[in-house]
């Protein structure tokens, strides 16, 4: 199979990939993750695909292993400062706290958006994905010192606009009272 093959027989399915990964990992990054790990597996097998009779069930089916390996494996997530202190067994019984702890969550990525492209994707590979230094400078090919300058830059600017956030909403609520 070439690429043009590829393109016409893989390619169209990528939405349905979509959305059967986000539905399995509820996360529009980590499924947008998951089908670009599956069009590399299908790739790398292209050969082996002109013998599939049904090339989309093929896909969702390596889809569907892919994200529940991931599921599996659960990384932990290394969020610096800022998942320090939450204890999700307790929240489960406090709305009050759910609703505080996915309200920090929607502000941390909102200010991931506002970061550079390279500083969001360090972000991500190494505080979120939990990914080595090593294993970083071998995806982005830059080297370590730039890779830890970068995410220190990252990582005070989600601190300042996380305490921008906290501060304004301390600062509200002392001038209603």
């Amino acid at each position: 199979m070439n690429s043009d093959e590829f393109k016409k027989m893989v390619l169209p399915h990528g939405k349905k990939l979509f959305h059967f990964a986000l539905l399995l990992l509820k996360d529009e990054y980590s499924a947008q993750d998951a089908v670009q790990e599956v069009y590399i597996k299908l790739w790398n097998m292209r050969k082996e695909l002109v013998k599939i009779n049904n090339i989309e069930a093929f896909a969702i089916k390596i889809t569907r292993n892919w994200c529940l390996d991931r599921i599996k494996l659960k990384k932990p997530v290394f969020i610096e400062d800022y998942s320090a202190g939450f204890d999700q067994q307790k929240d489960v019984h406090e709305p009050d706290k759910m609703l505080e702890r996915d309200e920090k969550i929607r502000n941390l990525y909102s200010i991931l958006e506002i970061l550079p492209e390279q500083q969001r994707i360090l972000i991500k590979l190494r505080d979120i994905d939990g990914y080595e230094f090593d294993e970083i400078a071998e995806i982005t090919d830059l080297n370590e010192v730039t890779i830890r300058v970068n995410l220190s830059r990252a990582r005070k600017k989600i601190r300042e606009e996380l305490t921008k956030i906290d501060s304004y909403g301390i600062k509200k609520s002392r001038s209603i009272n």
